[in-house]
């Protein structure tokens, strides 16, 4: 089963419903923006405020832009009432929920201010700018204040949970929030007191005859015939908003009474739980509905793969991917088509499948912890060690005695570790597996796990030597160490879960590992590592080694004494230096 096609662009199959509705809100929040900061002028003057909506007005009626923010508005507002269709489940309670609510309330509050400012101006020519306006909250209607205020209120929360949902899994979002939020208490309030204190001065200023004469002339704010008639038009254009709301909620039930009537799917988990839900839900959807533990970082909207699933048995018969889902797909490098995203797959039979990554959660609907814990994709070099004869070490001696060999052996490994910047991970009896890279840039985690390769040599000639008079042979050991993109996360089942690292780079390292074995060194490094670390091209001799699992030889560097491998890397620092 295909994908994609492969001549759709890639800018196509990037942008769903979702996308576009993300692009649309951030045109209305960048104007939003902009309307904020020129209310706030009127902690200067009312005339500040004029000046700031002279150069606001132009930009935004710039033909060009004008288009785009409409189109935008209308594609918002529609793609908002889709939502309240679509949406069958809110992995977070209260702030999606409420986002939707507050979304769908803008176009009520805001129907009134839009028709008689902009089709006031087009139909009657009316120029009203702040002083007007103001006029009209503090002084004619002041009633209209406190739902201009509200109105305001509601499109900064909504706007500001959107960008929140946006920008949360990018890699700078932890730095930049603290001034995000800074951003986001400062701008309204300026705003609000902006408002309040140019009303005020035009609430005074409007009891002198000649402003009034100067500023509430029929050019500005029409006469009440024509006030009438914009009323009539707002009352009309909110009666047909408030149809195409009870248009979406009547779908809503036509779609559930035909799921009802058209019949039940099992989904099973591959753990024994099975559910049963009608047809149509996404499996994400059918997970929240009935409190199943799910991974799903970005909230179902096909901005992550932590929500993939594998399908168990037959695969040919669902649904094609949609092109975000394909997109998404192949971002994260999955060709196999029994592989699929559960907030995109509808199942219209029964299916059976598991998750790829764990959920850190008690039910679907809590908050995800960090993307990280989740799964993230990372460049890491690993590092395999492995104690030689344990087998034999095992059979001559007993049990206790061997584990605490094993275990000074592991504790040896770890410090080198440690020491030189890295993270013990696994053990795998005898065996460690090591990460560098997690907190370091690849040239520098390269370098880490070199010097922690002579480490361990080192730390196991002293273990050696502290234990020679219980030791018929010496401890040797073996380490493949290969470094490349790598999914990170935690791995487990219920209390039973381990942060660790999977992909390919992982597999190489241990399969290194092995070949230390035949080769009989201490060590392989890959040509990758090498490279990355920026050592020199005849530093350790090179080797086409055949890998197992992979089609083509790999180049190697087979290392005789891994302590050999500090002074390298020291002469290389002190050369770049």
């Amino acid at each position: 089963m295909a994908t994609a096609p492969v001549h759709m662009p890639e800018l196509v199959r990037a942008t769903g419903v979702r996308q576009l509705r993300l692009i649309c809100g951030i045109i209305l929040f960048a104007y939003v923006v902009s309307h904020f900061l020129n209310h706030a002028l009127g902690n200067i003057s009312v005339d500040a405020m004029e000046v700031g909506v002279y150069y606001h007005t132009l930009f935004w009626q710039f033909l060009p832009v004008a288009i785009v923010f409409y189109t935008a508005a209308l594609t918002h507002m529609g793609l908002g009432i889709y939502a309240l269709y679509q949406r069958r489940q809110f992995r977070w309670r209260t702030i999606e929920p409420l986002q939707l609510v507050l979304g769908l309330s803008i176009p009520v509050l805001v129907m009134g201010h839009v028709v008689g400012v902009r089709l006031g101006y087009t139909l009657y020519d009316h120029q009203k700018l702040y002083p007007q306006e103001l006029y009209l909250f503090f002084v004619a209607a002041p009633g209209r204040l406190w739902q201009m205020t509200i109105l305001l209120l509601i499109a900064w929360v909504h706007g500001c949970i959107g960008i929140f949902f946006w920008l949360r899994l990018k890699p700078f979002f932890t730095r930049a929030a603290p001034y995000l939020l800074a951003a986001a208490v400062l701008v309204p309030t300026l705003s609000l007191l902006g408002i309040y204190q140019g009303g005020r001065s035009v609430a005074v200023e409007s009891e002198d005859g000649e402003w009034r004469s100067q500023n509430l002339t029929r050019g500005q704010v029409g006469t009440v015939a024509e006030g009438n008639r914009l009323d009539r038009i707002a009352g009309g254009l909110t009666i047909g908003y408030f149809g195409l709301l009870a248009l979406a909620l009547a779908a809503r039930g036509a779609r559930a009474l035909r799921e009802r009537r058209g019949g039940m799917i099992a989904l099973s988990y591959g753990n024994g739980k099975t559910v049963r839900v009608p047809k149509g839900l996404s499996v994400l959807e059918a997970s929240l509905r009935h409190n199943v533990p799910h991974a799903s970082v970005c909230g179902g909207r096909a901005r992550c793969s932590t929500c993939r699933i594998r399908i168990i048995g037959d695969h040919g018969a669902l649904p094609e991917p949609s092109p975000r889902e394909a997109f998404v797909l192949t971002r994260v490098g999955t060709t196999d088509p029994s592989i699929r995203l559960a907030c995109q797959l509808r199942p219209d039979s029964d299916l059976s499948f598991f998750q790829l990554f764990t959920p850190h959660t008690l039910s679907a609907n809590a908050q995800a912890s960090t993307p990280a814990s989740i799964g993230q994709e990372r460049y890491l070099v690993s590092l395999f060690v492995d104690m030689r004869g344990s087998t034999q070490l095992a059979e001559k001696r007993l049990p206790f005695d061997t584990v605490f060999i094993v275990n000074r052996f592991l504790g040896a490994v770890s410090q080198a570790v440690i020491e030189n910047g890295g993270l013990p991970n696994q053990f795998v009896g005898d065996g460690m597996l090591a990460l560098f890279g997690l907190s370091a840039e690849p040239r520098t985690a390269c370098r880490q796990a070199l010097k922690a390769a002579a480490g361990i040599a080192t730390h196991i000639d002293e273990l050696n030597e502290l234990l020679s008079h219980d030791l018929r042979q010496p401890i040797r050991f073996g380490i493949g160490i290969h470094g490349g993109e790598v999914i990170i996360g935690d791995i487990g089942y219920r209390d039973h879960i381990v942060f660790t690292a999977l992909g390919d780079a992982v597999n190489v390292a241990a399969r290194l590992q092995d070949m230390t074995k035949t080769l009989a060194c201490e060590a392989i490094v890959s040509e990758e590592i090498l490279r990355t670390a920026d050592l020199a091209d005849d530093a350790l001799p090179q080797q086409e080694a055949a890998i197992r699992g992979r089609d083509e030889p790999m180049a190697v560097r087979v290392i005789a004494d891994a302590r050999e491998l500090a002074a390298l890397v020291d002469r290389t620092e002190r050369v770049a230096a």
